[in-house]
């Protein structure tokens, strides 16, 4: 069985670094925001080429976090509008809720899954005062065409990266294409942790130094509380085992556009969409997302084959039970991709024999 993601796998090179990580931390006796922590927010800044980085509890919280550090700010105030991808993950959408936002879904480009620009300033109103830019799979949001859009009306831009480390758009990568940026550090991700990790990275050294201070109960000093915070902070013994990682980080993304080149050029079946990719740095694969109108019977034929896939996301949020008040909203190209993507293998360790397994299954369907 060619498994979708096996973790232990990919995590096997780096075990002996570890279990030295893990004697550090044990000597230095210091479990919460210590010396791994504040390396890694310094690594992961440089790596994405901006002056700060703030370790938090998860992907999830990170978002959160940029939300509420602009109220705090009096850059946003509560009942604000976002504007989002209809077909981004869950997550998203909750987190601007979590902050007391008002989500504005806009349809995503077919070809590439990220939100359509040119489907945004429609959606403007005099209530609108940020765009949540997801670079779903992996693939970076059209950056520059949102940018222009955030200047025009003056507007926060967010990259929510959760799926995007180390995307590059001319040479800057995620994470510094924006006011700030939201990372997630899950097992799963292109860089993961042991356990669930986050960030957030930002020019800007107010609003790093307000979700700093957020992240720990609203507390700069020790007991004393500027701001009503939470308890959301990177944990440390993930933080080492983030700065064992890091170093790898883009040629394990070189890694996952070989294979995705194979499948877009071996791939022949009339059955299955590609996806889009113009071959630049923008894509760093987190998932590798094909279409098909028989989406179940081809996910079976794989399984039988000895292909573990799955599918991202089956359910778009408008058509959630806990979005019941959206249940009768129309979004036709938001639901056909949810109706018919599946995702492939893609990881590191994947072997030329087994991709060329899955290409050749494929192409038999």
């Amino acid at each position: 069985m060619i498994k979708f993601l096996d973790l232990k796998k990919i995590n096997e090179p780096y075990e002996v670094a570890f279990q030295e990580k893990l004697k550090t931390v044990l000597a230095n006796g210091w479990y919460i925001l210590g010396n791994e922590v504040a390396a890694f927010e310094t690594n992961f800044a440089n790596y994405c080429g901006t002056k700060h980085c703030i370790g938090v509890g998860n992907g999830f919280d990170a978002l959160v976090l940029i939300f509420k550090a602009y109220i705090q700010l009096g850059k946003l105030q509560k009942g604000d509008e976002v504007i989002v991808s209809a077909n981004t993950y869950i997550a998203s959408i909750l987190a601007i809720l979590q902050a007391d936002l008002i989500p504005v879904l806009v349809e995503p480009k077919i070809e590439t899954y990220n939100i359509n620009p040119d489907l945004i300033s429609k959606k403007i109103t005099p209530k609108t005062k940020a765009i949540l830019a997801v670079h779903l799979y992996g693939q970076l949001a059209e950056m520059d065409k949102i940018n222009e859009i955030t200047k025009k009306f003056n507007l926060l831009v967010i990259e929510d990266a959760a799926q995007a480390h180390g995307a590059i758009s001319d040479s800057i990568k995620s994470g510094n294409l924006s006011n700030a940026t939201a990372f997630s550090f899950y097992p799963g991700k292109n860089l993961g942790a042991l356990g669930d990790g986050g960030a957030v990275t930002t020019n800007d050294f107010t609003l790093a130094k307000t979700i700093q201070s957020l992240r720990n109960y609203g507390s700069e000093s020790k007991y004393y509380n500027d701001f009503i915070g939470v308890n959301s902070r990177l944990d440390e013994l993930q933080a080492a085992f983030l700065n064992v990682k890091l170093p790898h980080l883009d040629e394990e993304n070189n890694k996952r556009r070989s294979i995705a080149k194979r499948y877009l050029s071996e791939i022949k079946n009339d059955k299955i969409t590609l996806p889009f990719w113009d071959l630049s740095g923008n894509h760093v694969f987190h998932l590798f997302v094909i279409r098909t109108k028989n989406r179940d019977d081809l996910q079976h034929y794989l399984l039988i084959n000895g292909i573990e896939t799955m599918i991202h996301y089956p359910v778009s949020t408008h058509k959630q039970k806990a979005f019941y008040a959206w249940n009768n909203l129309s979004f036709p190209i938001t639901e056909k991709i949810h109706n018919e993507v599946l995702s492939l293998p893609m990881s590191l360790v994947l072997t030329e024999d087994e991709v060329d397994f899955i290409i050749a299954i494929l192409n038999q369907y």
